[in-house]
């Protein structure tokens, strides 16, 4: 009787041993510590894979701790979703239901629709599953995570996807069209069709076929309001506005030859946008080139230029929302580089202007990765979060990244408070204030600071291409109800239907 009872003690102990890599990850905090932030991640990549993983950055004592604090990563899905490279990625706003809906396009020409789920993991009896990997990975696996179906309404590749609303998702292809799809049952409702550039020489670097003229919606941004949206395309040397309340052209702004030398875009250039998007106000957009990009104000005319200090390539843009009205830094623009960084830029009014155009050059505010942080690698994409560990208190913020190697970045930006740039009261200090006793020019760019701090990082084994994430909720025990699948029925007429029925039927 002794030997088997040993024997059971230490069948238990191993069994606890082996799945102890995922249980400090949903343990509850002590009484006193922070409440842990749980993060989910979404990354495409080159090779087809739709790849989550969950983020746990656990709670700690002390609040203005500045060591790493370390962050615990777990698969939760990997799904082989497309036949080709995942290219774009869509994440709707979340609903009663704990569930956001993911939409993804590749140049396979489809859009594969998925149901995410938005809250933790439970540690209930088919809720979540802890698994055991071999290759030294957390694995837990969520149940609610399910593939929909998809969406074949493209004849090209799907170049960008945006949820304006949690009853609509539009999408912009290279076969010059921008669909608009309804959440609810998965109905095309409308396709708006992008004038196709006429050949004007042929530009160095592009992919069209022999006697083809590159095309294709490159990114649209829809204004806050749901009635405007803005678009770059292939080959133009222009962007396109957009009535979305009649779904018809309201205008073409052409890129004036002085603004293309501004920001490299010589004889031999593109010309082209590659991205754009609205700052969460609807006060400016801005469009990004190759090495550079410009904000543009409501009146379209150019408000700032944005460069690099050393030029490098831009892949993705991003206004930062920090909660500070009043102030002209509030609203600051992120990029990410080739070189692997993301550099913050805010407008100035030191700053310098650019001696041809007369356009003024924001400067730089701080800086994070770069190879002093061993993040030399592109960062493809990246996306800012806010978290509240604490009731009554300030939200954090938080920055994920993706890079083309694979790794994915969790960090802490600092406030800007920190960085002698914003009072805590809320007003602009000046723009040249020391940081950490080191005199700094903000109307250059030899000098950025540093504003965050690594958290943690993860090895996903694939090239990144795309990347989406999201704060979790407390866990729901209420059961969701059946989804929509979609369908690729068309409905066509001469609205897009966005700003009509945005709340009557989402799903």
């Amino acid at each position: 009787m002794g030997k088997r009872k040993r024997a059971a003690e230490d069948n238990a102990r191993g069994s606890e041993i082996l799945f102890n890599h995922t249980s400090h990850a949903i343990k509850k905090p002590k009484r006193g510590n922070r409440a842990p932030v749980a993060l989910q991640i979404i990354a495409g990549t080159y090779e087809r894979v739709l790849h989550g993983i969950s983020a746990t950055i656990p709670g700690h004592q002390d609040s203005t701790a500045s060591t790493n604090l370390g962050v615990d990563f777990a698969d939760t899905f990997l799904f082989n979703a497309h036949a080709s490279a995942i290219r774009c990625l869509a994440l709707s706003p979340p609903a009663k239901s704990d569930k956001v809906i993911l939409a993804s396009g590749s140049s396979d020409q489809t859009i594969n629709i998925y149901h995410i789920s938005a809250s933790r993991i439970s540690q209930k009896v088919g809720r979540g599953h802890s698994l055991p990997s071999m290759g030294g990975r957390n694995i837990v696996e969520n149940p609610r995570n399910r593939e929909l179906g998809s969406l074949q309404h493209h004849a090209a590749s799907v170049n960008a996807l945006k949820f304006p609303t949690r009853s609509k998702l539009l999408s912009a292809a290279d076969d010059s069209t921008i669909g608009v799809a309804r959440t609810r049952d998965w109905t095309v409702l409308s396709s708006i069709k992008v004038p196709i550039p006429k050949a004007h020489g042929r530009p160095s670097g592009d992919t069209a076929p022999l006697g083809g003229t590159p095309a294709g919606v490159n990114d649209f941004a829809i204004h806050p309001s749901l009635k405007l949206m803005v678009s770059v395309s292939k080959g133009e040397r222009c962007m396109r506005l957009w009535n979305l309340v009649t779904g018809k052209k309201a205008g073409v702004l052409s890129f004036d030859k002085t603004l293309l030398q501004a920001v490299g875009e010589g004889r031999w250039g593109r010309g082209e946008g590659f991205k754009v998007e609205w700052n969460s106000q609807g006060e400016e957009f801005v469009v990004s080139f190759e090495k550079a990009a410009v904000v543009f104000g409501l009146d379209s005319n150019p408000k700032g230029i944005i460069k690099t200090s050393p030029p490098s390539k831009i892949h993705q843009i991003h206004y930062v929302d920090l909660g500070v009205d009043g102030s002209r830094y509030a609203n600051p623009l992120a990029i990410s580089t080739e070189d692997g960084r993301v550099i913050f830029f805010s407008a100035d009014s030191k700053a310098t202007h650019d001696q041809a155009s007369q356009i003024p050059v924001w400067p730089a505010i701080g800086q994070l990765g770069g190879g002093v942080e061993s993040f030399g690698s592109r960062i493809k994409d990246f996306e800012y979060l806010t978290v509240q560990r604490e009731q009554n208190t300030a939200r954090a913020p938080l920055i994920v990244t993706g890079s083309s190697d694979g790794v994915i970045g969790v960090w802490a930006l600092d406030s800007l408070s920190n960085l002698g740039i914003l009072q805590p009261s809320g007003h602009v200090a000046d723009a040249s204030k020391s940081f950490n006793g080191e005199h700094i020019d903000r109307t250059t760019t030899e000098k950025i600071p540093k504003i965050g701090q690594l958290l943690g990082k993860y090895e996903t084994g694939n090239r990144i291409t795309c990347l989406k994430a999201f704060v979790l909720a407390d866990m729901n025990d209420e059961e969701d109800g059946a989804s929509p699948t979609p369908n690729n029925s068309v409905e066509t007429n001469g609205s897009t239907g966005i700003t009509s029925d945005s709340n009557s039927d989402s799903a």
